[in-house]
C-alpha cells in the first residue's frame, strides 16, 4: 500500500494537487496543501493513480509518495 505526505517546506500553495486529487489534498489554514487523510494513512488503491499524478504535477515536488 502507498502513503503520501506534503513537504510543507517545499509547498507553495499553488493548488495543483488539490485540483487533481481533492479527496486526498486540501488547503490547510496556512494556505498550503495537506493530506486530509493523514500522513500515516495507507491510501486506498483507487486513489493511488490520482495521488501519483498530483505528485508528478507538483511544480516544487512537495508531494512524497511511498510504497
Amino acid at each position: 500500500m502507498a502513503k503520501t505526505r506534503v513537504k510543507k517546506d517545499a509547498c507553495i500553495g499553488c493548488g495543483v494537487c488539490v485540483s487533481i486529487a481533492d479527496t486526498v489534498f486540501a488547503f490547510g489554514s496556512d494556505g498550503l496543501a495537506e493530506n486530509i487523510l493523514g500522513d500515516e494513512t495507507e491510501l486506498p488503491t483507487d486513489l493511488v493513480p490520482s495521488v501519483e499524478e498530483a505528485a508528478a504535477s507538483c511544480p516544487t515536488q512537495a508531494i512524497e509518495v511511498t510504497k
